[in-house]
């Protein structure tokens, strides 16, 4: 097989660029240091994905650098992928160190064509001693790597934001040293939305936030349905409704409600609306605005600031790169009720709602459908208490305690007048949705998402068992 190595949906991958990248992976390669072995596995991942294969420390030989440069450099600089590069691949594959599926792992993600894909998934596979997968070969190696929580070779980053930036340059603010798990980072399908604050009329190729959206009342809402999804915040008294239709489309709004400006971010493929709060910032820090990366960390969208490019843990709102991780900046979440649109706004007859327009003409409905089936990006292990998909109300209690309430049962619980207490935290039937409070009923910042979801981001949860 002959051919350019690399290429996107969006046409092929400057040669000088993806050369520059198997460099730093080649220079990646020839660092000589001792690997940290993984966590000792808990029974449901052993249970699922076996046991891991051993790590050796230490640098690569003399033979194994040079199949890398084989495999990695010279292929590119021929543009081609022939017999010395199968044999060098090969030759790396024999190693015996799982250290070095992470990289091929990242490679697979771009690499075009099924035979190179198979090449490069054959060749992790051995290295992470499991069968060849038959079919989704990069999610198969790289939930293999998760689960067992393989080591990074050294000086990873380099070597991954070489790849990732050679692909998609937007990401190259993006690619710094933080609190965060490179390893765990991988692409979403979509490019960066980098467009500045309130220029979201701008069209983009990307999934397109929406800045300051345009409302209506609910009387003017005669576009939804009773039964449509909504996500209702309320704020300083002031309610309004995120129809799921238009999350779906946007997947990022950044909105001022109640006087309090707000980040609202919806991954959809954890089923997760959460609303932060964007203008209690250090002095000197400009509000937030959030946009979508383009990039996952185990299937959750990561979003940053598009005025710093610093990158936030989604799900736990605190920046992990960049000047506002250096300042400390962690967002505080207001409270968002997942409900249906006819029992929200009887609840709250005042609420706005956003606007028909903000869909675009689009109607997506990946929970019932793309999403289905369960996670369609790698996870790794997942917690067995309850099924992947299923809904949990999620809350951080005073003591920084994760808690989760499945969803369906508090429902009924709290339907049939049931106290739901766990510390500070109570549990309460909002506008056909469930948030929690504390004992003023005060809004505590909870929201909803599928069970992997929470339990990957909350490792330690309890689970309230009614």
């Amino acid at each position: 097989m002959k051919g350019p190595l690399m290429a996107t949906a969006f046409g092929s991958t400057p040669r000088l660029l993806i050369l520059a990248s198997l460099m730093m992976l080649f220079a990646l390669w020839s660092t000589a240091v001792r690997a940290e072995q993984p966590a000792a596995l808990p029974d449901y991942g052993v249970e699922q994905f076996g046991q891991p294969p051993a790590i050796p420390d230490g640098d690569l030989s003399a033979d194994l650098k040079a199949a890398a440069k084989m495999a990695f450099v010279d292929s590119i600089e021929g543009s081609t992928w022939g017999t010395d590069q199968e044999v060098a691949l090969r030759t790396l594959a024999a190693s015996k160190d799982p250290r070095l599926a992470w990289p091929i792992s990242d490679l697979m993600r771009f690499a075009p064509g099924q035979a190179l894909n198979v090449q490069l998934a054959n060749a992790a596979a051995t290295l992470l001693e499991i069968d060849m997968p038959t079919e989704n070969h990069w999610g198969v190696i790289t939930d293999h790597l998760i689960a067992w929580d393989v080591p990074a070779p050294p000086n990873y980053l380099s070597a991954k934001r070489a790849i990732f930036t050679g692909i998609i340059p937007g990401w190259d603010k993006i690619f710094v040293e933080g609190d965060i798990d490179w390893r765990m980072v991988s692409w979403g399908g979509v490019l960066i939305d980098d467009r500045a604050y309130d220029a979201t009329d701008e069209q983009c190729n990307c999934i397109p936030a929406a800045d300051n959206p345009e409302i209506s009342s609910a009387a003017e809402a005669t576009w939804l349905k009773d039964s449509d999804i909504v996500f209702g915040v309320v704020v300083n008294g002031e309610a309004r409704a995120y129809p799921r239709r238009i999350m779906e489309v946007r997947e990022m709004v950044n909105d001022t409600l109640g006087g309090r400006d707000l980040g609202i971010p919806y991954c959809t493929l954890c089923g997760a609306a959460q609303a932060y709060f964007t203008d209690e910032v250090p002095d000197g820090v400009e509000r937030p605005i959030l946009r979508t990366s383009g990039l996952l960390i185990r299937s959750n969208k990561v979003m940053y600031d598009v005025r710093t490019h610093s990158v936030f843990d989604t799900f736990l709102g605190h920046a992990v790169t960049g000047p506002l991780a250096k300042k400390g900046v962690k967002l505080e979440q207001a409270g968002v009720v997942t409900s249906d649109w006819g029992t929200w706004k009887k609840a709250h007859p005042e609420t706005t709602v956003l606007v028909e327009e903000l869909a675009l003409g689009r109607d997506f409905d990946f929970r019932n459908g793309r999403d289905a089936n369960g996670p369609i990006f790698p996870v790794g292990d997942v917690d067995p208490r309850l099924p992947v998909h299923e809904d949990v109300i999620g809350i951080v209690t005073a003591s920084g305690k994760p808690v989760a309430f499945q969803r369906s049962k508090a429902m009924v619980a709290l339907q049939g007048g049931q106290d739901i207490t766990v510390e500070n935290v109570h549990l309460t039937l909002d506008g056909g949705g469930i948030k929690a409070v504390d004992a003023n009923g005060a809004d505590l910042g909870s929201h909803q998402a599928f069970w992997f979801a929470w339990s990957q981001f909350h490792p330690e949860t309890a689970l309230w068992n009614g």
